[in-house]
């Protein structure tokens, strides 16, 4: 599969799990059905390289990679760690997975931003048009701002504070599963987010994403925000899928 130039593989680590899974870069579909493996926990650098290598080593895929992080990446350093361990603040992530993955093409860039890049080219037209906010919604809530369908890495605006506390800490998927709240209530929180947001950035659009939104029906149409909030089209997949299209176009934040 690998030496098919119309293929490519995307991982996508996350404070719960790592996915990965081989891309039809044409369409943006999973060519393969996708793998998962629990986070190490501590989810330390080593740790992390070790459980992508054993991922890429069961999906039998011997050509690029591209990695997600949930992390600020600059120039392929990780400047954050969100959901992940200290350790991996001012660490170049190349070195880290070049290591584990020798002799190959690799691209590691923030995870919201990779679902944008996704959605923007295979989503819903709204990512292609106006000033729109992506929302990926899971452990955290990370973000990536879309002009025009480009798009302007690294907002991370799941740690602005809302009514004193971190977005991502008031209104994520993982908050409404630890603390056990019906839809309902969690729409609440994710309102009152959006209506921050709404506010500071004045989006066209916000489209929302995760593994939540394949149950979008349940909780966007309790949001009161004037903002169009739109499901997005690749759901979990993006991230995996943006990550798989950035080491083939060889982007490197």
């Amino acid at each position: 599969m690998s030496s098919m130039t119309s293929l490519g593989f995307g991982i996508d680590i996350g404070g719960s799990g790592i996915k990965g899974a081989v891309v039809d870069l044409d369409t943006g579909e999973l060519a393969t059905e996708r793998i998962r493996i629990p986070t190490p926990q501590p989810a330390t650098p080593d740790a992390v390289a070790a459980t992508v290598a054993q991922l890429v080593s069961l999906a039998e895929w011997e050509g690029p990679v591209g990695i997600t992080l949930p992390s600020v990446v600059l120039a392929q350093r990780a400047l954050t760690a969100a959901n992940i361990d200290p350790a991996w603040v001012d660490l170049d992530v190349h070195e880290l997975f070049s290591s584990a993955l020798p002799a190959r093409d690799l691209t590691v860039l923030n995870d919201a931003d990779a679902a944008g890049l996704a959605e923007a080219t295979f989503g819903v037209t709204e990512a292609r048009s106006g000033a729109c906010i992506l929302l990926t919604f899971g452990t955290g809530i990370g973000s990536a701002f879309l002009l025009e369908g480009e798009l302007f890495p690294n907002t991370e605006i799941g740690h602005l504070l809302v009514d004193g506390k971190e977005a991502e800490h008031r209104a994520s998927a993982a908050i409404k599963d630890n603390k056990g709240l019906s839809y309902a209530q969690w729409a609440k929180r994710v309102d009152k987010v959006l209506h921050e947001y709404e506010r500071l950035f004045r989006p066209t659009a916000f489209i929302v994403g995760g593994g939540i939104s394949r149950k979008h029906e349940k909780w966007v149409p309790l949001l009161t925000v004037s903002t169009p909030v739109i499901p997005a089209q690749l759901r979990n997949n993006a991230g995996i899928v943006g990550a798989a299209m950035a080491v083939a176009k060889q982007l490197r934040p």
